[in-house]
Formats: structure tokens, C-alpha cells, sequence
């Protein structure tokens, strides 16, 4: 019939599409792995999932990125960022230098008014570190996840996932977990850090031993932090990476080619994803995303830290525009 032929001819131009689209080049089986790469198995799909651990502001974290998804062209390419934290892959280095390096009131306006006081003192006070840090070695932010996105751009049919949990989640979480001067002293060693870096000191962090005492001294002073920013975390990223291997089914043939996956993630949760990996339910994923509305106590320290920043934005004004009446009036 007329229904038929009609069908018939949609699946033969899907077939034709299918064959038009560009192949993989060859897969590496076994390619040759750097120290900070991980290998696992999805048990439902038989996906394999190459795992590599970075250090953020390292060149050759981010040379390691492109040598795997070069040798594996993957299917699936998860990265350790969510929605909000995008634009770092769509920004050019130059542009994002400039922007780490310099952060205008109006920027730290509109993380205010999207993150929330709190949370958006505690963010902007992390872009302060990421900033200094910027400034001393002269690199943009977030190296490893743009060379996984462009790299992923070249490899036909290769998706991008975002795998972390929404920044604005896990600050809420972190201040919940701290107490009012633990907060004080936090955001005081972060303004107060500022000791100089190297290079080589990034490179460094790729040692797990440095990295482990590192942690070790987070979660000695700030449980909570280490808690939140870390083993929640791994978690989480251990669930979006399994359901990244999970959802893609092998390819056909005789026998059957596995999928590939490769995880881009800091070195620091590469343990705990690890440790997780194949065992994070659901359950603990609600956990970790649930955001307890804030006590009598944390909405008191809102309104005086809104009173005092909306204080100083007056004062600041009074003070500019004091200096030209001031000049007009002795003029007179």
C-alpha cells in the first residue's frame, strides 16, 4: 500500500543518513595510559570507561585529556561541570583570562542576585583564589574541560555530558554544614591565601600523597567542606558516569564492540569515584541534591550581611558624589 512504501522509504533514507555520517577514526584497544588514568567496566553495557584524574591549571593534565580521546574516540566524553559552569567551554582562553583575572562589581552583582547573599559571597570569595591563582601563572581556569570539548567536537557522534552537581547546590550545602564562625574563619583564610604558585607546584598536585595530605588538612579544619566539595561529590559523579557507561548499548557485529567512555574529573575524586563506582543508588543521589530550607539563625546573618553590603554600596556612593558638590559649592 501507499502506507507501506511510504515507510519504506523513510527507513531507506535513514540508512542512506546513517552511511553518509562520518566513521571513527580506529580505536586504540590498548592504548598506552598515563599514571592519573583509571580504567572501569560498565556491568550493563560492557562500556569501557577510561577515567583520568587532573590537576586543574596543568598543561599536561590537559595534554592527557586530548592523547586519550584522540586513542579512544569515544561515544560518551563526561565532564566534571554542570549547567551554571558552561561557559568555560565556550569562552576563548583569552577572554576567560581576562575574566578570571578581573572581577567587575557588576559580575559580582549578578552572582549575588543568582546565587543568593550567602552563597554568593562564598562563591565570589572562591573566584577571588581561582583569580589569584590565575595571576600567578598566567593560565585560564578549566584548561582540561575545553580540551575535552574541543576534542570531543572532532570525534563523529561523540556526546558531551555534564557530570557534577549544581554549583549552587553544593554551596548551599557547605554553608548548612558550617557553623557562623566557621564561616568567618573561612572566608578569612580564603582572602588571606594568597601565597605564591608555580608550575611546577600544580604538577605536584598529581602526586596522590601531596593530594591526600592536602584533603587531610581540609577535612581536620572544615569536615563539613571536605564533605561537601569531596565524597559528596565522588558520588555524584560516580552516578553520572555510570549513567553515562549504562545508557549506551554496544555496537553490532560478531561479536559485539563495546562502547567507550571517558571521565574528565580533578584528580581528588578519582578514590572516591573509584570506591563507588557501581554501588550509588538513588536514594543516596536525593540525599545529596536535598537543600534543607535555612533556620531562624542563617536567615538573620542573610539580612545582616544584605544590610551591610547594601551599607557600604551607600556609603560608597555618598563618598563619590561628596567630592564634586563639595567643589560646586565652593565655587559658588
Amino acid at each position: 500500500s501507499g502506507e507501506d512504501s511510504d515507510a519504506e522509504d523513510n527507513e531507506d533514507e535513514v540508512v542512506e543518513g546513517l552511511e553518509r555520517l562520518p566513521s571513527k577514526r580506529t580505536r586504540q584497544e590498548e592504548p598506552e595510559l598515563p599514571d592519573t588514568v583509571k580504567v572501569l567496566y560498565s556491568n550493563l553495557s560492557g562500556a569501557k570507561v577510561y577515567l583520568i584524574g587532573t590537576a586543574h591549571f596543568s598543561k599536561e593534565s590537559c595534554d592527557d585529556v586530548s592523547k586519550i580521546i584522540m586513542a579512544t574516540q569515544p561515544d560518551i566524553v563526561m565532564v566534571e561541570l554542570c549547567k551554571q559552569r558552561t561557559n568555560i567551554l565556550h569562552l576563548d582562553e583569552a577572554t576567560i583570562l581576562e575574566e578570571a583575572q578581573n572581577l567587575s562589581l557588576e559580575r559580582s552583582l549578578e552572582i549575588l542576585r543568582h546565587q543568593g547573599t550567602l552563597q554568593g559571597i562564598m562563591y565570589l570569595l572562591l573566584l577571588s583564589m581561582s583569580a589569584h591563582i590565575t595571576k600567578e601563572l598566567g593560565m585560564a581556569p578549566g584548561g582540561e574541560f575545553r580540551r575535552a570539548y574541543v576534542e570531543a567536537q572532532k570525534v563523529p557522534r561523540c556526546m558531551v555530558h555534564l557530570g557534577d552537581r549544581p554549583i549552587g547546590i553544593t554551596l548551599q550545602r557547605a554553608l548548612a554544614g558550617l557553623t557562623l564562625w566557621q564561616k568567618i574563619r573561612l572566608g578569612f583564610n580564603i582572602l588571606t591565601s594568597k601565597d605564591a604558585i608555580t608550575k611546577e607546584d600544580v604538577e605536584k598536585c598529581k602526586q596522590r600523597d601531596l593530594l591526600e595530605n592536602m584533603l587531610a588538612e581540609m577535612a581536620g579544619e572544615f569536615p563539613a567542606l571536605s564533605r561537601v566539595f569531596v565524597s559528596e561529590r565522588d558520588l555524584f559523579l560516580a552516578h553520572s558516569l555510570q549513567m553515562s557507561a549504562d545508557s549506551i548499548p554496544p555496537c553490532g557485529g560478531s561479536p559485539p564492540t563495546s562502547r567507550v567512555v571517558v571521565g574528565v574529573v580533578g584528580i581528588g575524586h578519582v578514590p572516591g569515584i573509584v570506591a563507588n563506582w557501581g554501588k550509588v543508588t538513588k536514594e543516596q543521589i536525593r540525599d545529596v541534591v536535598k537543600v534543607d530550607p535555612p533556620s531562624t539563625g542563617e536567615r538573620m546573618v542573610k539580612l545582616a550581611f544584605r544590610a551591610l553590603f547594601l551599607g557600604s554600596c551607600c556609603y560608597g556612593m555618598y563618598r563619590l558624589a561628596k567630592i564634586p558638590v563639595s567643589r560646586l559649592l565652593l565655587a559658588r
